[in-house]
């Protein structure tokens, strides 16, 4: 059975925020691109979810935060989401090189 996919606000922002500076450094086409492989992969969750694993600071957070690393090369980004019963709930989308999610995240 699918699950339903919960975008939260932060999530949110972070995605329209990613497609903002790929708009201004990249090309417009270039943020769409992004934009719908994104969406596509998020959506994708609600089939596979549970096949990601523990994100590196689900432990220090105390929270069963999963993590699929999504793109390739200085391009990936790691969408952070937790399950909670038949509920999939993307918390952010973050690129690989920022520092770890904290309390102050979420």
């Amino acid at each position: 059975m699918a699950r339903s996919i919960d975008l939260l606000p932060k999530a949110f922002a972070d995605i329209r925020n990613n497609v903002g500076g790929l708009s201004r450094h990249v090309s417009a086409k270039a943020a769409a691109r992004w934009q719908d492989a994104i969406y596509s992969a998020i959506m994708s969750l609600s089939q596979n979810a549970e096949q990601w694993p523990e994100a590196d600071e689900a432990a220090e957070l105390d929270r069963n935060v999963r993590c699929w690393l999504f793109g390739r090369g200085r391009h990936v980004y790691r969408i952070l989401f937790t399950i909670n019963g038949q509920t999939v709930n993307v918390l952010r989308i973050r690129h690989a090189a920022q520092d770890s999610l904290t309390d102050n995240d979420f």
